[in-house]
């Protein structure tokens, strides 16, 4: 074999789409209760969409991303992630001067340059939800509860909520000020990435997955002790409201999300079901992201989850059924005849909405039946020289045995009658 995927790129194989499609099927369906509209954005954009919108000194921009010069000699970017896209495309539709409020929802593809792991590839496939043109703090507890509903949805049980909130530009000043002036003397014992963010981005060394730096910045300043008034009564809605919901949740004060554009609240939604708090849903306020594109101050808020470690959670617990809905009918032939008729039935019969099957393989009567074993076909149906001359086919109940006569001139009728009832 001279060809393979490139490594953290990997094919979804068809034995695993019926988990991706529970997943899309649950996304699109619990969206569109919720009033949000599908949107899809393109999987490059100029590279200047990402460098500024998700930041320049964000691990995914400084890092990650997938750059590269068009024929035209343009810098692009296959798309990290889709908030940055989603907002340059609510400015260019000038979504501002149509409607209010704008709520979308998409899946697909993003593009990351990382070490692969389970559940983490570089190519990698998201599903999430934007509300454009609100600052109300329902609309930030709405889109956590549409995140956990998505999960509980899909058999999840055991999902939690992390909450933060990191406040407006002017508090994050003055607490980025205190906690370089607690980590500077602490520095030696930072690992190197966040030696180098102590001068160009302070926040995310909250964000450090490394033990190290964790139990360094556990006993620093808190975020939440610098907001102002307007910030604080934010806070203390989307909590009231969530309280309303009856939606636990866990005030983590370090967590603030691995993206420039957040502003006041953040959030990440787990599931403990494997035991551990990976978080499936990560999301939070960007009150600033359409004017630092060019528009007026628009405020908005979103959340993004990841579908491959959603569906291995989903494989793991058996949540979800592994296989696709069946074969309605396997069409069993004996000569070319009956398999020039077996045709037009076949289409006939997909029409009105059954899955149907026949040979292609010239197998025998007998290799055919064994065929409509393997795909678990709920009825089989025989056409031969014999039914043909007597204008009726023989429908064998798969589970049964049992075997009646099917008159060809009204055959897609009576299957239908026997399939669905």
């Amino acid at each position: 074999m001279k060809y393979y995927a490139p490594k953290g790129l990997s094919d979804v194989l068809p034995e695993e789409m019926p988990y991706w499609h529970a997943v899309g099927d649950e996304v699109r369906s619990v969206m569109s209760s919720y009033n949000y509209s599908e949107i899809r954005t393109p999987m490059m954009e100029k590279t200047e969409v990402f460098a500024r919108g998700v930041g320049e000194n964000t691990d995914v921009v400084s890092k990650e991303m997938y750059t590269f010069d068009d024929k035209g000699g343009r810098s692009m970017t296959l798309r990290p992630e889709n908030t940055a896209s989603a907002v340059r495309a609510y400015l260019e539709h000038k979504f501002y001067g149509k409607e209010e409020l704008s709520k979308w929802y998409y899946l697909g593809p993003m593009f990351r340059y990382e070490a692969p792991q389970k559940g983490r590839s570089r190519q990698f496939h998201q599903y999430g939800a934007e509300a454009i043109g609100s600052n109300d703090p329902a609309l930030d507890a709405e889109l956590i509860t549409l995140a956990i509903d998505i999960l509980t949805s899909l058999g999840l049980e055991d999902v939690g909520l992390k909450l933060n909130s990191i406040g407006c530009p002017s508090d994050r000043e003055d607490y980025v000020d205190d906690l370089v002036d607690y980590l500077e003397p602490r520095k030696e014992g930072l690992c190197s990435d966040c030696q180098a963010r102590l001068t160009t981005n302070p926040l995310r060394i909250l964000d450090c997955k490394n033990e190290r730096c964790q139990e360094i910045v556990k006993d620093g300043p808190v975020i939440t002790d610098y907001l102002c008034t307007d910030c604080q009564e934010h806070f203390d809605g989307v909590k009231s409201y969530l309280n309303e919901l009856e939606i636990d949740y866990v005030l983590e004060p370090n967590l603030v999300r691995g993206l420039d554009y957040y502003t006041k609240t953040v959030f990440e939604v787990f599931s403990e079901d494997l035991g551990a708090q990976d978080a499936l849903v990560g999301g939070g306020r960007y009150d600033e992201l359409v004017e630092l594109f060019g528009g007026d101050p628009t405020p908005a808020v979103g959340f993004a989850g990841g579908i491959e470690r959603l569906v291995l959670l989903l494989e793991e617990l058996e949540r979800v059924s592994g296989s696709e809905g069946g074969l309605d009918l396997y069409i069993a032939t004996i000569d070319d005849e009956s398999k020039q008729a077996a045709m037009k039935l076949g289409r006939e019969l997909r029409k009105v909405g059954l899955a149907t099957e026949m040979d292609y393989l010239e197998k025998s009567l007998q290799g055919q039946l064994g065929y409509a074993d393997r795909y678990d076909a709920r009825y089989t149906a025989i056409l031969g020289p014999r039914e043909i001359e007597n204008d009726e086919l023989t429908l064998r109940d798969m589970e049964s045995g049992d075997q009646v006569k099917v008159s060809l001139d009204n055959y897609v009728e009576e299957i239908v009658e026997k399939l669905i009832g």
